[in-house]
């Protein structure tokens, strides 16, 4: 890959870096200063390119006509190292994850995310007590691994969702930003809820935010000639050096948000890319990741909170906004045997293949675009064409570096990627649940707040006893139902699928049962149906609704 800023030859551009960790201002402490000028058009490092492959797209032929299998391996860039060898930290002497086998845990497993925008004060304390509380119930309904919100120190303390990041090395220990706990608790507490989740058999995945900082000190600098006035220094005296003596100054930054525009004195790491879909200059003190100083300390802060709170896995945060080269540096050094997965937010299926391409296999991707297919069956609530569940989203081109949602913090909230799933939702969820590829992620509002939970519990239990076997995409599928099957494997059963957004029916369906009787495991339908010698049945489903019909 050529990374952003780099030569022809694959080589990062040329990077200035400061000699010792400490970072310190050219003029001295804060002040007024001059104002900073934003530049009138962003300066840029040389274009960014990828290495562009191939993966794995196509399916495999069938001697039935009405059943087309998935591609067996799931791309070219599959790994083994994202959602397979090992998973569990090495550092943790057995965490959820690791306890339960790695690879195999994810492939059979269901992640969480465990929190939304501006969870509410809980009646047991704060948010890493509730998810302490909850992790036996997490464990019996199915959840293998949890997802969990950003746990260190936010511009605006408890208020802060964690996104705003300003201090990665306070995990609610340190009295800043007007408090010592975050807005989940505090470090004892995250640390407790930790060690529940483990016990109850639960990988933890923390979410790793690393494209900038907030809520810094003003700082006044001269870069090039210009004087700028930007709050960018950041030297954390609450913390008073404990874990680390890093500080962080202008020079650590290409830019800074403020006052609704940028103010920038460095190029961005890189052009933007896919369309304009992916660029650098997101939002607050953006980290200039050109610089392998700055690189090296965020790989040394990646490897310090992995091995403080005996992590299983990440969550990275809007990657497409930082260097490629960073990220795959990153992952290499600190991920090990460990999973992570990316938001990487392209809608589009090309962009999405194309920066798996660019990190190499080394990370999951959140299937953006099946979320927004999902969310147009919804709107669509009876009028869209279900055939096009079949082959779907990222899940479908690369199964195995794929983490399938239906919802996350960010479509349920009214912002920029709000794009719920309102209608059928547990269409949604049965699409995600049942199939061969891909590794679902349950919203926890969805499964606490919206009322879902039950049904979802069903859908897991049903994973774990039927959900085995190649997948198979039948051609009965119709503007109105979306069929689906499962075939089994010696010792587990396997499942037919239904998904239908249109009227009541009765679908006469080939499965991969022949003389068989089968039952929907859902509940819906309570007649037990016979197959015929080559599989045939007629499976009733009701009006938007689904039905997974099993073996009995």
């Amino acid at each position: 890959m050529v990374p952003p800023g780099g030569d022809s030859n694959g080589r990062a551009a040329a990077r200035t870096s400061r000699a010792g960790d400490r970072r310190t201002s050219d003029s001295g402490s804060g002040g007024a200063g001059t104002a900073g000028a934003s530049a009138a058009l962003p300066k840029m490092a040389t274009p960014r390119s990828f290495v562009l492959g191939a993966l794995a797209l196509g399916t495999v032929a069938c001697s039935s006509p009405e059943l087309t299998p998935h591609a067996g391996a799931g791309g070219a860039l599959s790994s083994a190292s994202s959602n397979g060898a090992g998973g569990g930290s090495s550092t943790s002497g057995g965490g959820g994850e690791g306890a339960a086998g790695g690879a195999a845990a994810r492939a059979r497993g269901v992640m969480m995310q465990g929190f939304y925008w501006d969870v509410p004060p809980t009646d047991d304390g704060n948010w890493w007590k509730h998810l302490a509380a909850i992790a036996g119930e997490l464990h019996d309904a199915g959840i293998t691994a949890i997802w969990i919100p950003p746990p260190y120190k936010g511009k605006n303390g408890t208020s802060d969702v964690g996104y705003g990041v300003y201090d990665r090395y306070d995990l609610g220990e340190f009295d800043q930003k007007g408090t010592i706990a975050t807005r989940y608790g505090t470090r004892a507490e995250l640390e407790a809820a930790i060690e529940a989740l483990h016990r109850s058999g639960i990988a933890v995945y923390a979410d790793i935010v690393m494209n900038h900082l907030m809520g810094g000190d003003p700082e006044t600098f001269t870069v090039d000639g210009k004087q700028f006035t930007a709050s960018t220094s950041f030297t954390f005296p609450g913390r008073g050096g404990a874990y680390s003596t890093w500080t962080w100054n202008h020079d650590g930054f290409n830019g800074c948000k403020q006052g609704g525009g940028w103010t920038q004195w460095h190029p961005w790491d890189f052009q933007p890319y896919a369309g304009g879909d992916a660029w650098d200059g997101l939002l607050g003190c953006e980290i200039r990741y050109a610089d392998a100083a700055d690189r090296d300390e965020m790989i040394t802060w990646g490897k310090w909170i992995t091995s403080t709170l005996a992590l299983d896995g990440y969550r990275l945060d809007a990657t497409k906004h930082m260097l490629d080269e960073f990220v795959n540096d990153w992952l290499d050094a600190v991920k090990g045997d460990r999973f992570a997965v990316s938001e990487a937010w392209f809608g589009d299926l090309g962009h999405l293949e194309d920066y798996a391409v660019a990190t190499g296999g080394r990370t999951s991707l959140f299937d953006v675009p099946l979320h927004y297919l999902l969310r147009d069956m919804g709107e669509g609530n009876g009028a869209w064409d279900m055939r096009k569940l079949a082959h779907a989203g990222f899940t479908d081109a690369n199964g195995d570096l794929s983490v399938s949602f239906v919802d996350n913090h960010d479509t349920d909230n009214a912002g920029g990627l709000h794009s719920p799933v309102v209608n059928l939702k547990m269409l949604a969820y049965a699409y995600i649940l049942t199939r061969d590829r891909g590794y679902p992620c349950v919203f926890y509002k969805d499964f606490y707040e919206y009322g879902f939970g039950d049904s979802i519990r069903k859908l897991i239990a049903i994973r774990s006893s039927n959900g085995y076997g190649e997948g198979a995409e039948h051609a009965e599928s119709d503007t109105n139902v979306y069929v689906y099957s499962r075939a089994g494997d010696d010792t587990h059963p396997g499942l037919v699928l239904l998904l239908n957004d249109g009227p009541a029916l009765t679908k006469t369906v080939t499965t991969p049962f022949p003389r068989t009787s089968l039952v929907d495991a859902i509940g819906n339908e309570t007649e037990t149906v016979e197959t015929d010698a080559s599989g045939q049945a007629a499976l009733p489903i009701a009006a938007k609704s689904y039905g997974v019909w099993v073996p009995r």
